[in-house]
């Protein structure tokens, strides 16, 4: 003993291991000595499913907890996903994780630990819906009368799809359209959210027409086989339904969270389709008591308007009673009327005969007398008016004739003064604008008389016609005499009286 504890102690006859042989030694030991098992705990560090699509959480009771993982394809085929707090039987194989040196449980189906923790989940969903007013009555819709369209979701190949067919056929035969979907198992709840929201997708403007009413139905059963109408897609779908839905799920003791939240719910598949439409013997039954009631009641105020009629007619008077005092006024006014006549055509000839005497030529005579004695009088107001707003603009037009002849040269030239211009009219103001030779043209009060310019009694004619003056006179002069030297020689006017120059 005494060895075996030394070679202990020193290791001398232990095996050797490596941290990752020990760990898939622990490994292997853990699975083969549990392999599957039934684990029942409670839900605990839940937060949803990891990025990867994966789930980690933990399953515990009052003494213990141990991990547990659900990989991504086995979570999507759950029943029932994991919830927080949740009492589950979770069954699956014991495994360890080398990396982290714990033990865990890889869930591979799940479900809740007895009917308690169902209804339980269920009552703390209904209350979820409840406080977000998916169950309020003001927003369910009446169903209509007379549905062109019904829509239907449920499984194609149950009695329940059968026994509602046979009800429209038997009560009133509609157009069915029927939306296929699983009433049990892990996908249930998407396809029937699915095939509502579907519906309403539908504009009616295609091949399939839109539903006026839509009814969710399933046959009866188990909770857990109910449990797909609990999901919270489906109320959230048939919440956002804008067609009218009825929900038609299980017997009439069984009921849902999308009992709670359609616009109607029936007892069963069958009852749904008896609400849906009515009844055509109903229809056809009401519609004929409707029409004798009619016919009835229109003899009834016949039969009343007739005995008012002539209870009334017997309390009016005759009708040649009637007509007798009328008669008599419209005979008194025809005599009447003539009589006035007369005497309205006599008062109007007295008046035309007074009217006409005073009418007579004279009375036009008279005034035509006045008229033209007015029109004479303002005549010569006008004559006289004119004649002396003549006799002023004449006045004044003398005035100004006399100032302009007496400021004119004509009357200068007329007391014995000349004036002189060049052949071209241009005056000349300066004895230094001349040169000898130069043609210039003399005007005297009378008349005017040509002249040439002799230089004989003047210095300044030597420098010849280019050398006299620099105005514009003699610019003007100069280009005469060029002129004239060029045109042929004029000959002088014989003048008795000679020349002044």
């Amino acid at each position: 003993m005494a060895d075996n504890a030394k070679n202990q102690s020193t290791g001398g006859n232990v095996a050797e291991f490596t941290v990752s042989e020990l760990a898939q030694s622990i490994k292997r030991t853990l699975e083969d000595g549990f392999g599957y098992v039934r684990l029942r705990g409670e839900i605990s560090g839940y937060r949803g499913p990891h990025a990867s699509g994966h789930c980690y959480f933990g399953i515990k009771d009052e003494r213990a907890k141990i991990d547990a993982v659900v990989w991504r394809g086995v979570f999507s085929r759950l029943k029932v996903k994991p919830e927080e707090g949740m009492e589950v039987i979770a069954q699956g194989k014991v495994t360890s994780y080398p990396g982290a040196s714990k033990y865990q449980i890889v869930v591979e189906t799940l479900e809740p630990a007895g009917v308690g923790a169902l209804m339980a989940l269920l009552e703390e969903r209904k209350q979820k819906f409840a406080k977000e007013g998916f169950f309020a009555e003001e927003r369910k819709r009446p169903l209509p009368f007379l549905p062109r369209v019904i829509g239907i979701v449920t499984s194609p190949t149950g009695a329940v799809i059968r026994d509602m067919l046979a009800g429209f056929t038997e009560r009133f035969p509609a157009h069915v359209i029927v939306w296929p979907v699983r009433v049990q198992g892990e996908t249930s709840g998407a396809e029937v959210a699915n095939a509502v929201r579907g519906f309403n997708a539908l504009d009616g403007r295609g091949s399939i027409p839109r539903p006026d009413t839509v009814i969710v139905a399933r046959g009866g059963g188990s909770l857990e086989d109910l449990w797909g109408f609990n999901d919270e897609q489906v109320v959230r779908a048939v919440a956002a339904s804008d067609i009218p839905v009825i929900s038609a799920v299980g017997h009439e003791t069984d009921w849902t969270l999308i009992d709670l939240v359609a616009d109607a719910r029936a007892p069963t598949p069958t009852k749904a389709a008896e609400w849906a439409v009515p009844k055509l013997s109903d229809l056809t039954a009401t519609l004929e008591d409707n029409q004798r009631r009619l016919k009835a009641s229109t003899r009834r105020c016949l039969e009343t308007a007739k005995t008012e009629l002539r209870a009334a007619a017997r309390g009016l008077p005759r009708l040649q009673d009637l007509l007798t005092l009328p008669r008599q006024k419209f005979d008194d006014a025809e005599r009447r009327l003539g009589r006035a006549l007369i005497a309205n055509t006599r008062h109007h000839e007295g008046r035309l005969m007074r009217v006409g005497a005073r009418l007579g030529p004279q009375l036009l005579s008279g005034r035509v007398v006045r008229g033209s004695e007015m029109l004479d009088a303002r005549t010569k107001r006008l004559d006289a008016a004119v004649r002396g707003l003549l006799g002023k603009r004449r006045t004044t037009l003398e005035a100004r004739a006399q100032l302009l002849r007496s400021l004119s040269y004509q009357s200068v030239l007329k007391r014995g003064f000349a004036l002189v211009r060049t052949d071209a009219g241009v005056p000349v103001r300066q004895a230094a604008d001349l040169g000898a030779g130069h043609h210039v043209r003399l005007e005297f009060g009378d008349g005017a008389r040509a002249a040439t310019i002799d230089g004989d009694h003047d210095h300044r004619s030597d420098r010849g016609p280019e050398t006299v003056g620099r105005g514009p006179q003699a610019r003007a002069l100069r280009r005469a005499s060029e002129k004239t030297k060029s045109a042929p020689a004029v000959r002088k006017p014989r003048n008795p009286q000679g020349s002044l120059f």
